[in-house]
């Protein structure tokens, strides 16, 4: 299952890729396949042929997990009777 996730680089825009796996506390980088900005364009410093980069964790601040529609129809919600 990929993930869609936004990493916060260090002194930089957000940036919007998925992830095939959960990063493990052991990694030293995140694999971002199809990085982009918040609103779906291109990033200008990366090659217009590039699919998937290497970002480190030491450049990042923290990273946001999206939830997918999938996902949001598993999750129950508060119910009031």
């Amino acid at each position: 299952m990929a993930y869609t996730v936004i990493i916060h680089v260090v002194n930089a825009e957000p940036i919007v890729g998925e992830v095939d796996e959960m990063p493990s506390p052991k990694d030293n980088f995140i694999l971002l396949n199809n990085p982009r900005t918040l609103d779906g364009k291109d990033l200008n410093f990366i090659h217009e042929n590039v699919a998937t980069v290497l970002w480190p964790f030491d450049r990042l601040n923290f990273i946001e997990f999206l939830t997918s529609k999938e996902d949001e129809e598993e999750i129950i919600g508060f119910v009031r009777e």
